[in-house]
Formats: structure tokens, sequence, C-alpha cells
């Protein structure tokens, strides 16, 4: 029995090492690829109209990959940083759709906590008539995807005057369902002898949701921030529905219009758009973990 347990052990880290290398090999791949010359990247990855027609190249049912650089360079990554390279209408540079991705997703996240930390405390421990079915119903907006609510936010978009800037991406992401869910979750955790004994001492709702909740759902807000960034740092539909100016539009939809134009920078900037998730998952992941493990507790 011990030995079918330790064969089974090692067959099920060998299975996960094989799933885990294939989740990472696209991040090595690009960032391998990113450091390679423009050219050595025109001369493995060809585009159709670089590919000669007597070649055998496009007869071939699948793509080489290269993953070491013959020579190691910077090059794709300065011409990121160049205006001279930008991809689009005028000299821009491409790190402003780098900020145009971080205007839309700070606010969302700073104001989704803000909103979401106080309907969470007040449908976890706030006592009123009708509140477990206010709350199922609010739940039923997280069920719904993107596209079933567009035309009602584009509407109302629309007669607030905000088509084409970044509010009307902004304010819809505010209110989303999921972190007033998730922090819920981790308020339902919190003895409500906590809150009992802050109003003997005459403490109000806002002293015991600014002294005793927020501290101790810290993780929790970790654990959102984290999930947050990533949904609204990778958005592709709401801002190709809301926008009309391309000058508006964020690193997540401006990276098709590099990599057509110029693959090896869009090697560099696909690197560059993945570091701040990268960086926050890895400096917030024991967080994300318990988040992710209080958020199934139980009323």
């Amino acid at each position: 029995m011990k030995k079918n347990n330790l064969y089974r052990k090692w067959i099920l880290t060998y299975i996960l090492l094989i799933i885990a290398a294939m989740m990472v090999f696209p991040i090595v791949f690009t960032l391998s690829n990113s450091f390679m010359t423009e050219k050595e990247v025109s001369h493995y990855y060809p585009s159709e109209n670089e590919i000669p027609q007597d070649s055998n190249v496009h007869k071939e049912n699948f793509v080489h990959l290269k993953l070491i650089p013959e020579q190691f360079s910077f090059e794709q990554y300065k011409g990121f940083f160049d205006k001279k390279q930008s991809f689009f209408e005028g000299e821009q540079s491409n790190m402003k759709f780098y900020g145009n991705s971080a205007l839309m997703v700070f606010p969302i996240i700073l104001g989704q906590l803000i909103v979401a930390s106080l309907a969470a405390y007040v449908f976890g421990k706030l006592k009123f008539k009708g509140r477990d079915t206010l709350f199922l119903v609010y739940m039923i907006t997280m069920l719904m995807p993107f596209q079933v609510t567009l035309v009602p936010n584009y509407l109302i978009a629309d007669k607030l005057g905000i088509i084409n800037s970044f509010e009307a991406i902004i304010f819809p992401g505010i209110f989303g369902a999921f972190g007033v869910f998730m922090l819920r979750q981790f308020i339902l955790t919190i003895p409500y002898s906590y809150i009992e004994a802050a109003k003997i001492d005459g403490a109000g709702h806002f002293s015991i949701f600014i002294k005793i909740i927020l501290p101790l759902i810290r993780p929790g807000l970790a654990a959102l921030i984290v999930l947050l960034f990533a949904d609204y740092w990778n958005m592709v539909e709401q801002p190709l529905i809301f926008l009309d100016d391309l000058s508006k539009f964020p690193l997540s939809l401006y990276l098709s219009r590099i990599t057509q134009e110029a693959r090896g920078i869009g090697f560099a900037a696909s690197v560059l758009y993945m570091a701040p998730m990268i960086l926050l998952f890895g400096f917030a992941k024991k967080y994300l973990i318990k988040g992710i493990q209080l958020s199934g507790a139980k009323d």
C-alpha cells in the first residue's frame, strides 16, 4: 500500500510539473524572443508578405519556434520606447497606451475596494428586512456575462455623455458584484461579538468598519486587488465598445497593432504588458491563496 501511494504521489507530481511547464512556456518563450534582433525575429516568424512565392514555408503546417536568441539584444525594448517606432497615427510614444491601461485599471480597483467593502459590511453584519433576498438579487448580476449588460451600460453611458471616455469603462467596473461577494465571505468569518463589544464602548458603524472590519479583512482586500487587476488589465471588450478614439486604447488592444507591424517590438511590448501582473502576483500570492480559501466560508 505504501509503495502504491508513493507511485501515485510521483505520478501526480510529474503530471503537475508537465502542466506547470505548459503554463510557463508561453511566458518564457515571449521573454526570450523579446531579446532577439528584429532581423532574427523576421527570419523565424515571417509575415505572409515576407515569404517568397517559391518558398516551401507556406506548405508547412507548423511554426518554427526559436527559444534561445542567437544574438542577445535590447533592440526591441529600445524600439518600444522610441517615439519614431510608434504604430499610431502621428508621433506618439507607445508608453501612452501603457498609461491608458493604468488610468482605467487603478480607479476601478480603488473605487471597487471602497464600494465593495462598504456593501459587504452591510450585507455581512447589518440586520434588516430583506437583506438576504437583496443580496441574492445583487449576486445574480455577477452571473451575467459582460455581453448581457453591454447594451444597458452603453445606453446609460450615452445618456451621461461619457462615450469615448475612460469614465464609460471605470464606472461600471467600480460597481462590480464580485468584490462584494468575496469580501462579504471574509466579513462573515469575523465574530459578531467584536461588533457588540465595540457598540458597548459607544462606537458607531463607521468606527466599527474602519477600526475593526478593515484591519481584519486585509488579506481579502489584497486578494481582491490581484483578481481585479488581472481582470481589468486584460480587458478587451469594454474599451473596444466604449472607446472610438484609438489614442485612448489600452495596451491590451494596442498590442495587436504592434505585433502586426513589428513582431519583435511586439514581443517586448508583451513582456512589459505581463510584467505588472507577474510582479503583483509574486508579492501578493499568499494573500490571494488565503483570500480564495476564506471566500468559501459559510454563514
